[in-house]
């Protein structure tokens, strides 16, 4: 899953993606989020958080948690593209990575 982000999302504490484009795991009943850890570049661990809003027509996933150090670590700004993505182990463990890629050059 990738995004490109807005203002929004590189100023405050979460991001807001589309459902059809977001699957960190299967929530269990009654559940509206998920903890999990992604690993960076540098393998350095962050806590985040996957919630589903129910309300409206839609349901919106948004990754929370420690987003907002992320974004604050890696300098992101408005056009930056995150990365996440999961890889599942022979043993059935998932491992989550989180990559930052600058817009640079205005494009």
């Amino acid at each position: 899953m990738s995004k490109i982000l807005s203002e929004s999302d590189a100023k405050h504490k979460l991001v807001e993606f589309p459902a059809k484009r977001f699957s960190v795991s299967p929530l269990l009943d009654g559940q509206n989020s998920v903890e999990f850890v992604a690993f960076d570049m540098l393998e350095q661990q962050w806590r985040l958080e996957v919630s589903f809003c129910n309300e409206g027509k839609y349901p919106k996933p948004w990754l929370k948690g420690e987003w907002d150090d992320y974004v604050r670590q890696k300098g992101l700004e408005k056009g930056d593209k995150v990365i996440l993505t999961m890889h599942e182990q022979e043993n059935g463990e998932r491992i989550y990575r989180i990559r930052a890629e600058r817009k640079r050059f205005g494009f």
